[in-house]
């Protein structure tokens, strides 16, 4: 599924992978989050709900541009620095390598499904 992001009133694409947890996502969309860092490697929000965790790996190392789903928290994380891998990490899918660059300082998201 290819996504549209608004980050910070700029435009950036994004495709999310087939998993459940990427699908469950999806299905919460469109959102507009408001993100926090966390550990100067991702930027961080509250999901309205948890997502379905169906078949998920039990964890995954994330690089720069993963959207990823932390399990344990129920909160979305966009990479903005490659990470270890993580036990509860499930990878949604990616940000565009080119609009990459704008997730280290990003505060607002939105994100919308494209057909």
């Amino acid at each position: 599924m290819n996504l549209r992001l608004t980050i910070d009133g700029h435009p950036a694409t994004a495709t999310l992978n087939g998993s459940a947890a990427a699908r469950d996502f999806a299905a919460l969309l469109p959102l507009t989050l408001n993100l926090s860092d966390f550990h100067e490697t991702e930027r961080v929000a509250d999901l309205p709900r948890r997502l379905s965790t169906s078949g998920a790996p039990t964890g995954a190392e994330a690089k720069a541009g993963d959207l990823a789903y932390y399990a344990p928290w129920g909160n979305l994380a966009v990479f903005y620095q490659d990470f270890p891998h993580s036990d509860g990490l499930i990878i949604l899918g990616r940000v565009a390598e080119s609009d990459t660059g704008r997730l280290a300082a990003a505060e607002k998201v939105t994100i919308e499904a494209v057909s």
